[in-house]
């Protein structure tokens, strides 16, 4: 196989991560892991991005009635802890190239973000992961995602789904009849409403010109495969 891309970003939700009644599954941590260092033994520069989903829901703070900016930080912190737990597995696999920057300053178990330190890093073979989100609250993972991949100079941002191969003109869990849509552009995303990222990582990705690869993380190597142009995807330019 013949890699697509140098460097990228991969966005993997922290619910991609979770098992049936933990915040965890080992299995799921070892298998992205394992993927993860194989591409960077192909060549492949690696930034990574996790979600806080399967710690922290804006729904709960809803159900506790606490203030969006308080909610939002809570999250932040959640995305640092999922990328400590998978800088873990990583290490604990023998790979111990990697480094974790967070927007939040956390210097015991964190690296301060800087994308010039992240861009020489990446040159020299380090999985970089990036947690805390923006560090500013009203801002999610996505666009954390998007302005990281925009920084680290990414030839593309790889936004992996559970269980859905792309984007669809409507949910096709509840729409038997949804169109899968191939190719689409960053203004595409804003005029159908397609919840694919939130507006402000769109805009953000489009006046950024980055290319944004939607793919179905579940299935075998499924992250090997996208990254080397072999998986059906949704590609947004």
């Amino acid at each position: 196989m013949a890699l697509k891309f140098k460097r990228v970003l991969l966005k993997i939700s922290g619910e991609a991560l979770k098992g049936s009644g933990d915040i965890y599954d080992k299995d799921k941590l070892d298998e992205v892991a394992k993927q993860v260092i194989e591409l960077t033994k192909q060549g492949l520069q690696i930034g990574i991005v996790i979600g806080g989903g399967n710690i922290w829901r804006g729904k709960l703070a809803d159900t506790l009635e606490l203030f969006r900016i308080e909610a939002d930080y809570m999250g932040m912190l959640a995305t640092i802890m999922n990328a400590l737990a998978f800088e873990a597995t990583l290490r604990k696999l023998g790979f111990d190239k990697v480094k974790v920057y967070s927007s939040l300053e956390i210097k015991t178990v964190t690296s301060s973000y800087n994308y010039r330190n992240a861009r020489e890093k990446l040159d020299e073979g380090y999985v970089t992961i990036f947690a805390g989100g923006t560090g500013y609250s009203y801002f999610t993972t996505d666009t954390g995602a998007s302005i990281r991949a925009i920084e680290i100079e990414a030839d593309a941002l790889l936004m992996a789904k559970n269980g859905t191969k792309g984007v669809y003109d409507s949910d096709p869990n509840t729409n038997p009849e949804a169109k899968f849509l191939e190719n689409l552009t960053h203004n595409d995303l804003v005029k159908k409403n397609l919840q694919v990222m939130d507006s402000t990582a769109a805009a953000l990705s489009r006046d950024g010109k980055l290319e944004i690869v939607v793919f179905d993380m579940n299935g075998k190597d499924n992250i090997i495969k996208i990254a080397n142009g072999d998986l059906e995807c949704t590609v947004i330019k």
